[in-house]
């Protein structure tokens, strides 16, 4: 993509060009060794951002929702975790596969992996984009088999999809920039309302809080980070989340302006929704750099969430590919307008 008025700013520097070479022509002795008075013009470098391509995210979504549920502890859960760190190790210069067990809320000792895909490992001044792997071993929020793991296609899919194919984007273009992906898991291992056990705090998050206490690299630190939650269902709207407001407002204004600069102004609502409690919090309590959450809000669902959120409706046939396409599209612009900075 051309940055906006660039073919305007050529015009004039040719015909700039072009005035001064008349002047000098006209009024200059050809043979005078006078030192030209022309001043050397700045570069303008174009913000060349490649196309995200929505099909191939949809299909990413789909092969992890075609293991099944992915709950710690089962199979679908080990499959679809070797599929992502192969498909990434495809992609990106490194990945670090973060192997640990964490105790759940029923007493359950959790085997789980975060996921830790990096391009260009060497540069400081790092971006990190991130979204939870795992999906909800019950459907506490649906009427009907509530003791049943759902299949998370939104919840957990979603942004793993669109985050996969940024890595194969970045892959091919190549910029000049250290981006790391972090999958977390064990995200959605949370204690329900309606639990029988003691109640537990942050029974949530579990993958994000252990990497916060275990890095996977000495004292890592990014310059911001963008949190995907539930980021394709159809007709996509994403409200300034109360938390990423609190601890990084300046993130959520670049990325809002991005999109409004891009066109997707539509789905980036400039409205402030309740401060809610995913992965981004941990990371911005516990370590002090700026992340912020992408997540749908609905306002008539009476969770405020996506209507299918915690449901056995959350499945492949409600993820709408314009969604992923204008998530992707937009985390593309953003990244590719700090290599042109």
């Amino acid at each position: 993509m051309v940055r906006p008025g660039q073919n305007r700013k050529s015009a004039i520097l040719f015909a700039s060009f072009i005035a001064l070479t008349f002047i000098c022509l006209s009024g200059c002795d050809s043979n005078s060794t006078k030192p030209s008075t022309a001043t050397k013009q700045t570069a303008i470098v174009p913000i060349n951002t490649p196309k995200f391509n929505a099909d191939s995210a949809f299909a990413y979504v789909k092969q992890q929702v075609d293991f099944g549920p992915r709950v710690p502890n089962t199979k679908a859960h080990v499959d679809c975790a070797n599929w992502m760190s192969a498909k990434l190790k495809e992609y990106a210069d490194t990945v670090i596969v973060q192997s640990f067990q964490v105790r759940a809320f029923d007493g359950k000792v959790l085997n789980s992996r975060n996921i830790i895909a990096s391009f260009h490992p060497d540069l400081g001044n790092r971006i990190m984009l991130c979204a939870h792997w795992d999906t909800r071993p019950f459907a506490d929020q649906d009427v009907e088999r509530k003791n049943e793991p759902i299949d998370g296609a939104n919840d957990g899919g979603s942004g793993v999809g669109v985050l996969m194919e940024v890595a194969r984007q970045l892959s091919i273009a190549n910029p000049h920039l250290g981006v790391d992906i972090i999958l977390f898991d064990v995200e959605d291992y949370g204690q329900p309302d309606e639990s029988d056990f003691p109640t537990m705090e942050d029974s949530y998050c579990l993958g994000s809080q252990y990497w916060t206490k275990n890095l996977h690299r000495s004292n890592y630190q990014a310059r911001y980070g963008i949190l995907l939650d539930m980021v394709g269902s159809a007709n996509i709207q994403f409200h300034k989340e109360g938390t990423s407001m609190q601890y990084a407002s300046d993130v959520v204004d670049k990325v809002w302006k991005v999109a409004e600069a891009t066109g997707y102004g539509t789905h980036f609502i400039n409205q402030q929704r309740n401060g809610i409690i995913d992965d981004h919090y941990y990371i911005n309590k516990s370590l002090g750099f700026k992340v912020i959450d992408l997540i749908h809000f609905e306002e008539s669902a009476p969770s405020k969430f996506w209507k299918h959120w915690h449901t056995h409706e959350d499945t492949i046939d409600k993820i709408d590919k314009n969604s992923l396409y204008v998530t992707g599209q937009t985390l593309l612009e953003v990244l590719f307008r700090e290599v042109s900075m």
